[in-house]
């Protein structure tokens, strides 16, 4: 996931999708370009889960053009959007159970203190799921 983000967000339609997606807001209007990202994301990639017993991850154009994704793809996506656009991202994976992880969200910086943006949910950034047993964070 780390590789294909580096990758990625160098990638010039990531590159002018994040701008366009951010272009009505204010210059240095942090929150809100990580809130228009996390919305896009969000809103606009249909969850599906990966192929029974695969653990595959989508390129990010890939991603946008079947406009679909488990939660590794729609994390790839907005970490790729956000780095595209000088946001730091990092990737959290959580499970439910002592070291089994099933999920991905990412989490980037806006100030001081990192905030959570689940993509899978309809929930507003700073979201996080409860019981989380096990937690892993790497920066992209």
């Amino acid at each position: 996931m780390r590789r294909v983000t580096r990758e990625a967000k160098k990638h010039l339609p990531i590159i002018e999708l994040a701008r366009s997606l951010v272009s009505h807001l204010p210059p240095k209007d942090w929150a809100g370009e990580v809130d228009a990202l996390h919305r896009f994301v969000r809103d606009n990639i249909r969850y599906i889960k990966d192929v029974q017993g695969v653990e595959t991850v989508a390129v990010p154009e890939y991603t946008l053009r079947v406009g679909q994704g488990d939660c590794d793809d729609k994390s790839v996506l907005l970490a790729s959007l956000l780095q595209a656009i000088g946001h730091p991202a990092k990737f959290v994976a959580i499970g439910f159970q002592p070291f089994r992880y099933n999920h991905v969200f990412v989490e980037t910086k806006i100030g001081p203190r990192w905030v959570a943006l689940e993509t899978t949910e309809n929930v507003d950034a700073g979201w996080r799921p409860q019981n989380i047993v096990s937690i892993m964070e790497r920066n992209v």
